[in-house]
């Protein structure tokens, strides 16, 4: 996961994001896909920017009602568009 690109992590982060959502309509998916959803997001993104989205991602689709919130896409915007912007 850390060799792929910013697209490729981006396309990554919106099948992700679409995993989640279908899990909204299938709730027993919700047993497999958020412990794994916050796995994927910690080797996706390092340090504690990975770790808190991990905890985010973890209890958004844990939660039952949450699963629209696209969590992978919104750190993905994070870490590549206002991150990058808080440094210049």
């Amino acid at each position: 996961m850390e060799t792929l690109s910013k697209n490729q992590k981006l396309w990554f982060g919106l099948i992700c994001d679409l995993i989640g959502m279908a899990s909204y309509a299938f709730p027993l998916i919700d047993f497999v896909w958020a412990p794994l959803s916050a796995y994927l997001m910690i080797k996706l993104y390092k340090g504690n920017v990975g770790k808190l989205a991990g905890v985010v991602s973890f209890l958004e689709e844990a939660i039952p009602g949450l699963d629209f919130f696209p969590s992978f896409t919104l750190t993905w915007c994070y870490v590549y568009l206002f991150k990058r912007s808080e440094s210049n």
